[in-house]
């Protein structure tokens, strides 16, 4: 069956099989465990709907009242579908060491699986680790320095461009600016005039996870994150070929050429799907980090001036790995941006068989979600969690030392972020030049409004005034 027949009943199945998923999982009893384990404690809210119209409007802070109302595993309903959170460090910890394997990526499909089919975040076991084996080889340290040596090439003059002038709508600016640098890259290219097209579709497939009504309804979010997905899969097909053929030094061509000492090499539909969740994931938590970054050293003129005094010792040298390991002050910076502000701010598993989480019975196929962005913001681990401290990642003091899944802005266990290097060098990119050409300041009235809906957003674009040194 040819790939234009096949797709259209393909949807369809798959849309049915997550109903059906959807409908077992709302049945799970979690009330009745086996002797010696004790119930999941929680309620359903209100029919259907839940609690998941508070968990879109509050976020973090609905998260943080059901932990502090039912300690760190409870259940909730949202939308029809039981939940199970697993808060804390400590819950954390069990799910993503996930020792007896019943923890399952799968969880993932009922929310992104059609729109970053077969990524890597939504493999499991021995197939993730097979995946992840060879896409290692697009990660090591003599490629990082590759990509980082052309970093600057798309940076600078990106940066330089910014116009000067209150209410400057920075979000935006990075999410192009974060695009324009996967691009250059991944794929030693640029988009041309294909970038608004491919920024919408990948938008449109993220948002598309937390809609309300998942099937393809016209006009729908769900819809507009298959048409993403199309939009996406077909600009990779058609420049597979040419990746194949080529000898670039760029991440999309180290997909295709890469094989292990075994032979193990990526299929042209591994490629394919491994180039669209990486393209997302590279563009979108970079632009989450660099805009809590820029939000905070708005907010905080003290640490903005200790940054730029470093930044600007260094001059115009060119980017790279020991250049932006040098910066201190912009380390501790971004770490502590990326604490309050999780750019990956929840997980999601789904159970393969009846487990327990810390003295709880967990059946087999519910969904549980273990809550980063909680975890940062947790007295028990931090001082004053709520404050901009930079200073406690430092040396002395190294808070995010105080339990190992106390702070995870990469994830953890064997799924943790694979880019999470090439990530935070790019940040440390753009904030250092932003730091050596310009000032900028928000009201000291303004507090940023972030967007619980998928990942974390600026709903009104983190407005900054911004000004030429």
């Amino acid at each position: 069956m040819s790939t234009e027949l096949q797709a259209p009943f393909e949807l369809e199945k798959n849309a049915f099989d997550r109903w059906l998923l959807a409908k077992d999982w709302r049945r799970r009893d979690l009330s009745t465990p086996p002797s010696g384990l004790k119930p999941v404690p929680g309620d359903g809210g209100l029919p259907f709907l839940g609690h998941g119209l508070e968990m879109l409007r509050l976020g973090l802070n609905y998260a943080m009242k059901r932990y502090h109302t039912h300690g760190p595993i409870s259940w909730v309903s949202a939308f029809g579908v039981k939940v199970v959170s697993a808060s804390g460090p400590d819950a954390t910890q069990e799910v993503l060491a996930n020792r007896d394997k019943a923890f399952s990526q799968k969880g993932w499909e009922y929310f992104i699986g059609p729109f970053f089919h077969r990524g890597l975040m939504l493999l499991d076991f021995d197939e993730h680790l097979y995946h992840r084996r060879i896409m290692q080889l697009a990660f090591t340290a003599e490629r990082l320095s590759g990509y980082m040596a052309q970093v600057g090439d798309v940076v600078r003059p990106g940066v330089s461009a910014w116009p000067v002038q209150d209410s400057f709508q920075v979000y935006p600016a990075l999410k192009q600016l974060t695009l324009d640098v996967a691009t250059k890259i991944f794929m030693a290219s640029s988009l041309g005039g294909s970038s608004d097209r491919l920024t919408r579709a990948f938008v449109a497939t993220v948002r598309a996870g937390t809609a309300l009504v998942r099937f393809p309804v016209p006009g729908g979010r769900w819809a507009a994150g298959l048409n993403g997905r199309k939009v996406l899969e077909d600009y990779f097909r058609r420049s597979l070929p040419a990746k194949r053929a080529s000898d670039s030094d760029d991440l999309f061509a180290a997909l295709c050429h890469a094989r292990t000492d075994d032979g193990e090499t990526f299929t042209d539909d591994d490629v394919v799907n491994h180039m669209i969740f990486l393209m997302m994931a590279a563009h979108d938590t970079s632009t989450i980090a660099t805009s809590a970054l820029v939000y905070y050293l708005g907010k905080h003129p003290e640490w903005q001036d200790r940054a730029r005094a470093e930044s600007l010792a260094i001059g115009d040298e060119p980017l790279s790995v020991p250049l932006l390991s040098s910066l201190p002050t912009l380390d501790l910076v971004l770490k502590e941006c990326m604490r309050l502000v999780a750019p990956v701010p929840w997980m999601v598993r789904r159970t393969v068989k009846d487990t327990e989480l810390l003295g709880h019975h967990l059946p087999k196929g519910v969904f549980v979600t273990t809550l980063a962005w909680l975890n940062h913001m947790l007295p028990e681990y931090w001082t004053e969690p709520h404050r901009f401290d930079p200073l406690r990642f430092s040396a002395e003091r190294r808070e995010d030392k105080s339990h190992r899944f106390a702070y995870m802005p990469f994830g953890g266990g064997v799924h943790k972020c694979i880019g999470m290097h090439f990530g935070t060098y790019e940040v440390k990119a753009i904030a250092h030049e932003l730091l050596r050409r310009f000032e900028w300041t928000v009201p000291r009235d303004y507090h940023v409004q972030w967007d619980p809906t998928a990942l974390p957003m600026p709903k009104d674009g983190l407005p900054i005034s911004i000004k030429r040194r």
